[in-house]
């Protein structure tokens, strides 16, 4: 089983030392749900939301986000970020906004936390622009798609 990276001998939090890793590149993408009434995503899709076009809203949201990953999560090592994207996929059948968010970095660290990070923030403006016409709306299943790069190389999720 592995250990836990982030507790020292000592039981104390700590940020992982990474300064005798070598630099690689290295991407993540996570992904995340916006359940809601099939009347909010009408009003999503042909921009009729008062706060403004929610998607690229969320989207710059969620880039913003991943850039300050380091400053909300306190054991993550700041990061100079070459890419992010965020990207989202309206579902009518399943009344719902599926978003998808990639972080790509060159660095002795990886950026799953900054993907995952995009995606929770992007859904939660999702929730800011629309909960005026729909309390009700559920984010779900945050989750690591798939990462890559480092000494652990390539993870990828299952397709259930």
């Amino acid at each position: 089983m592995n250990k836990l990276t982030h507790i020292n001998k000592e039981g104390k939090a700590t940020m992982v030392d990474v300064s005798d890793k070598s630099s690689t590149k290295r991407a993540a993408v996570a992904g995340g749900s916006v359940y809601m009434k099939k009347e909010t995503l009408k009003l999503i899709a042909s921009e009729q939301i008062v706060k403004g076009n929610v998607f690229e809203t969320a989207r710059l949201a969620g880039t913003m986000a991943a850039k300050k990953t380091c400053d909300l999560i306190p054991l993550c090592h700041q990061l100079n970020l070459t890419s992010v994207t965020v990207d989202f996929r309206a579902d009518r059948k399943n009344s719902k906004v599926d978003i998808e968010a990639m972080a790509k970095c060159t660095g002795q660290t990886g950026v799953e936390m900054e993907a995952l990070t995009a995606v929770s923030v992007a859904a939660l403006t999702i929730y800011d622009m629309c909960k005026a016409v729909d309390k009700g709306m559920i984010i779900s299943d945050i989750r690591l798609m798939e990462k890559r790069g480092g000494k652990s190389g390539e993870w990828k999720r299952d397709k259930a």
